[in-house]
Order: structure tokens, then sequence, then C-alpha cells
């Protein structure tokens, strides 16, 4: 059996909606969403990488917008 390393959370006072948003947070920072996601459809080979090469121009222009001189304001 499987442990489950930092995904449990323990409900006290009764208190399940507190559990429960805790334990969405704990699933959303960890990752698991995101895996799940991605492989719940086939993606083809082609595909994904055009997907992340896009994704790669974006956060290059994104940076260069960031670092570029502020337009005059004159």
């Amino acid at each position: 059996m499987e442990k489950l390393r930092g995904r449990s959370v323990l409900v006290t006072d009764g208190n399940v909606d507190k559990a429960l948003r805790k334990f969405k947070k704990k699933i959303q920072t960890s990752g698991i969403l995101d895996d799940v996601r991605a492989k719940e459809f086939y993606e083809k080979p082609t595909t994904e990488r055009k997907r992340k090469k896009s994704a790669a121009q974006n956060r290059w222009r994104k940076k260069l917008t960031e670092q570029a001189l502020p337009k005059k304001l004159y």
C-alpha cells in the first residue's frame, strides 16, 4: 500500500469544510492535479513540442518586456 505522504488532513471538531479547504490547498501545491489533467487525454508528441515551444517563447517575451525601459511620458 502506497503511503500518502503529506496528502492527508485530519478533521478536528467535525469541521469538514476547513479540512476540505486544507486538503485542496495541499493537492494544489503538490502539483498532483496538474499531472492528472495532463494525463487525462493523449497529446501527440508534435503537439506537446509545439505547446512547450510556444510557452517558452511567451516566457521569453514576458522577460524582455519586464527588462525594457519605460516609455517616455512627455
